[in-house]
Order: structure tokens, then C-alpha cells, then sequence
């Protein structure tokens, strides 16, 4: 099993020095490499997972933008959509657009109820048909754009998992106020100060995980909720897994209410101490 280290590589515009975070260093990463990834002989399949709840309005634009992406990079792809039964018709929403783009590409794994985030990985993973799963959020927070870079990145050293990162090199935040990046970034370094994950950006859930590595991880992770999340990069240590991260522009969602309330912040202090002191 590899090392584990992280690897921080710039966006492809970037004119920022790549860094690195450990002691092995990673290959340099090259602007001139390419627009364009394309499938090679050794067949790859990325499975991007999708948990919904309430993102009527949201859905039909984020799924135009991966089809967009992959269609223009010929990568072969499937999107899982997982609906915790929203009451705003987003599954109905769901499967017109599964009419559009066909089943191969759409599939429709929906719950019966709002069952939390993790138990939706769960199982949108046991539904993935790829070799390679990619988790994002729905709202558009996360841009379909950054998915080649994702890619690019981790065959540069065949990383078992690539991990977008809004505090490192170019990335960066956009739309929150200042209380919103102020509980964020303290999120982060209380995170950081009582696990020391190795990441510059634990509490994010822009990811590209090997199938087999993101299985490995989800059988060993316990939290729930938003915590989950965090847990898994956590694991991800612990089994000695190759990370890099590069950094992704991350944007307020335009459409809908944001999940994080007052019971998501205190189940993630909750969570954070579990994993302090059983990890």
C-alpha cells in the first residue's frame, strides 16, 4: 500500500508554485499538458454521486455542466442521483432529466426519507458502476469544470484519491459573508489542530476516490451527517492512502437554503470530538 502523502498542484492557469506537503514530492504539474483527457486503453468509468434534497432548481444546470464536461474531455460517466424524498419535486425533476440524457448516464437511486448525507455515499456507491467515484454537492458550489483537473492530477502519480481544497494555492470562496468564512476556516483549524489529517481543507466534499479506496474507507467510517465527510480523509490516513489536492473556487449556491444550521454545527463539534478521541 502506498505512502501516505498530500500533494498540493495548482490549477492548470495558475501561476502559483506547486507545494508540497511531505517529504516524497510529487511530478510537477504541467500547463502545456492538454485541454483535453481522453479514454485510453485502460477503460475508466467515473461515477459522480449526487445526494439531493430540495435542488429542483439546481439539478437541471449542474447536470448539464458534467455532461458538458465529460462530453468534451470523452470520458466515460455515469451520475447517481440519490433524493432523500424532497418535497419540492426534485425527483420528479430527476427522471425528466433522465429522459433527456438517457439511463446509462442518469441513474436514480432515491430513499424514502431525509436519511443524512453519509448513509446517501453509502449508497450511491453500492449502486456505482465506474472504476472511479467523484462526491460533489448539487447546488452548483462545486464546478463540473474542475473535474479534468481532478483527473489529470490523479494520474500524474495514481493517486488513490484527489481532494479539492478552497484553502490552498488559488482556491478560494465566494459569496459567503464574513461569518460564514470565519466558521469555516475555524472549523478547519480546530479540525487540523485535533487530527492533523495531512489536508489543508478537511471539512470540503469536492473528492475523486478510487472505487476500491472510497469502499475500503466508507466500511471503516462511523460519523454521520457532515462529519462523515470529514471522517473519511481521516481514514484515509490511517490506511496509508496518496492524496493530492488541488485547489477549486467554491461559490455560494444561487437556488434554495443552505443545510448547515445550528444542529449541523453542534453535530460536527460532536463528531470532531468522537474522532479525537477514538481515532
Amino acid at each position: 500500500m502506498s505512502r501516505f502523502h498530500v500533494s498540493i498542484t495548482p490549477e492548470p492557469d495558475s501561476r502559483t508554485a506547486k507545494a508540497t506537503r511531505n517529504t516524497q514530492s510529487s511530478l510537477p504539474y504541467s500547463a502545456n499538458s492538454g485541454t483535453h483527457l481522453s479514454m485510453s486503453s485502460s477503460h475508466n468509468k467515473y461515477s459522480v454521486l449526487l445526494p439531493t434534497y430540495n435542488e429542483r432548481d439546481n439539478l437541471p444546470i449542474i447536470i448539464w455542466l458534467l455532461a458538458k464536461t465529460f462530453k468534451e474531455h470523452k470520458l466515460d460517466y455515469e451520475v447517481i442521483i440519490i433524493d432523500d424524498n424532497s418535497p419540492d419535486g426534485t425527483l420528479e425533476v430527476a427522471k425528466q432529466l433522465q429522459q433527456v440524457y438517457g439511463e446509462e448516464r442518469i441513474v436514480l437511486r432515491p430513499r424514502a426519507g431525509k436519511l443524512g448525507l453519509g448513509t446517501a455515499y453509502i449508497h450511491g456507491i453500492q449502486n456505482a458502476t465506474g472504476n472511479f467515484v467523484i462526491i460533489m454537492d448539487a447546488d452548483m458550489s462545486h464546478h463540473p469544470k474542475a473535474i479534468p483537473d481532478f483527473i489529470r492530477v490523479q494520474k500524474e502519480r495514481d493517486y488513490d484519491i484527489v481532494t479539492g481544497t478552497r484553502y490552498a494555492g488559488n482556491g478560494g470562496v465566494y459569496g459567503w459573508d464574513l461569518r460564514r468564512k470565519l466558521t469555516s476556516r475555524g472549523a478547519n483549524f480546530i479540525a487540523d489542530l485535533l487530527l492533523s489529517p495531512g489536508v489543508s481543507d478537511l471539512t470540503g466534499s469536492f473528492r475523486l476516490y478510487k472505487k476500491d479506496v472510497l469502499h475500503q474507507i466508507i466500511n471503516a467510517t462511523v460519523s454521520k451527517g457532515y462529519v462523515f465527510q470529514m471522517e473519511m480523509m481521516v481514514r484515509a490516513k490511517q490506511f496509508n492512502f496518496s492524496v493530492a489536492e488541488v485547489p477549486i473556487t467554491f461559490v455560494d449556491r444561487v437556488f434554495g437554503e443552505s443545510k448547515l444550521g445550528a444542529n449541523e454545527i453542534v453535530g460536527y463539534l460532536k463528531g470532531l470530538w468522537t474522532l479525537f478521541t477514538s481515532v
